[in-house]
């Protein structure tokens, strides 16, 4: 299983670039259902999108 890093593939920070590489699907599908949680979730979403921007590490740094 690959590591969960964030992707040069981004957006904003390549988050749900990385979630999606990590999960084996497509970063597009990611990123709108990951807009669609937050949405629903009363914008938690954005929270957890920037603890993950800070914890997770960038592709191809230390490799």
């Amino acid at each position: 299983m690959a590591q969960l890093k964030r992707t040069k593939d981004r957006v904003i920070a390549g988050v749900c670039g990385g979630l999606a590489k990590w999960l084996g699907w497509s970063p597009n599908p990611t990123r709108l259902l990951y807009a669609i949680l937050t949405i629903f979730t009363a914008f938690a979403g954005v929270i957890v999108y920037l603890v993950l921007w800070i914890v997770m590490p960038e592709e191809g740094v230390l490799e």
